[in-house]
This record gives C-alpha cells, sequence and structure tokens, in this order.
C-alpha cells in the first residue's frame, strides 16, 4: 500500500475474509468454501500481507473500510 498504490485483492482472498467477519474459523471456512484449511490460511496470509496488517481482525476490518469486502 505504499505509494497509494491500490490494494487488489483475489476472489478467493475477499470470500475468506467475508466469511471470517461473520466469525468463522479457518477450518469452517475451508468447510465452507470446499478448500483445506491451509488453502484458506494461505489466502488469509496474503490479504494480511498485501493490506500491510498483522491480524485476521485487523486485516478485515481494513478491508471493510477500504470497501474491499462490498
Amino acid at each position: 500500500m505504499a505509494d497509494g498504490q491500490e490494494v487488489v485483492l483475489s476472489k478467493r482472498e475477499r470470500q475468506c475474509l467475508r466469511w471470517a467477519e461473520k466469525g468463522k474459523s479457518c477450518w469452517a471456512i475451508a468447510v465452507i468454501l470446499c478448500v483445506s484449511e491451509n488453502t484458506v490460511n494461505f489466502h488469509i496470509k496474503n490479504a494480511m500481507r498485501k493490506l500491510e496488517t498483522t491480524s485476521r481482525t485487523e486485516c478485515v476490518v481494513k478491508a471493510r473500510r477500504l470497501g474491499l469486502l462490498k
């Protein structure tokens, strides 16, 4: 996000964050999306890196504030 760059989250990153926002665990998100828990963690960690956050909750809040979870 340095230098005013726009953050772009993948479809799967947005899906994972939306479910996390609803309070779902990584395991539950994996079941809902029919992927492994490791895959969910991968997408959430990518979103955290892109948004320069250090926690899942901070990532969800920042993504929502930036309008990335419409």
